[in-house]
């Protein structure tokens, strides 16, 4: 049987690697990596819309998988790679999604669009000769109230496009 530590009532330390950088906290065994992102770190960016895991506006990058992190703990989170919008970009530039999403104007009220660009731009790490009915149901995961479905095809089609063009 593996070591297990038993984790209390009280605030467990922890240390989180978000986006590059370890961070030491302290944090309740029942926080999730959403509550912990958005409380003590400041990474507003993830969104807790729904907090059941229906919607996806939460959704990081854990490991370089998706993953909702309303439903994800934070203990859970510990070793492990940890990428929110925030730190998609890199060296001042956009990633590639998050400059398609501006260019054809993915985002309307832009509360799903953080866990939209993420959970994109994990699938087109993946996929990147993905066609608008890969992307289609790869965005199936992320609900977007405002409806702009139509664009956030476009926006992961040209994505895809730029990520294949920088690989070239």
């Amino acid at each position: 049987m593996p070591d297990t530590a038993i984790l209390g009532p009280g605030r467990t330390p922890i240390v989180l690697q978000v986006n590059g950088q370890k961070h030491p906290l302290e944090v309740f065994t029942s926080q999730t990596l959403a509550e912990v992102l958005r409380g003590p770190l400041s990474l507003t960016g993830t969104k807790i819309a729904c907090g059941m895991g229906n919607c996806g506006a939460c959704t990081v990058a854990l490991d370089g998988v998706p993953v909702y992190s309303c439903l994800t703990l934070a203990v859970d989170c510990e070793g492990r790679a940890i990428t929110t919008i925030e730190g998609l970009s890199s060296d001042g530039h956009l990633h590639p999604v998050q400059q398609a999403f501006i260019t054809e104007d993915a985002a309307q009220c832009g509360y799903c669009t953080s866990g939209q660009v993420i959970s994109m731009a994990l699938f087109l790490e993946k996929n990147p000769e993905a066609d608008a009915e890969a992307i289609r149901h790869a965005a199936s995961g992320n609900l977007c109230r405002c409806g702009t479905y139509v664009k956030i095809v476009r926006a992961g089609l040209r994505a895809a496009e730029m990520m294949r063009q920088t690989k070239d």
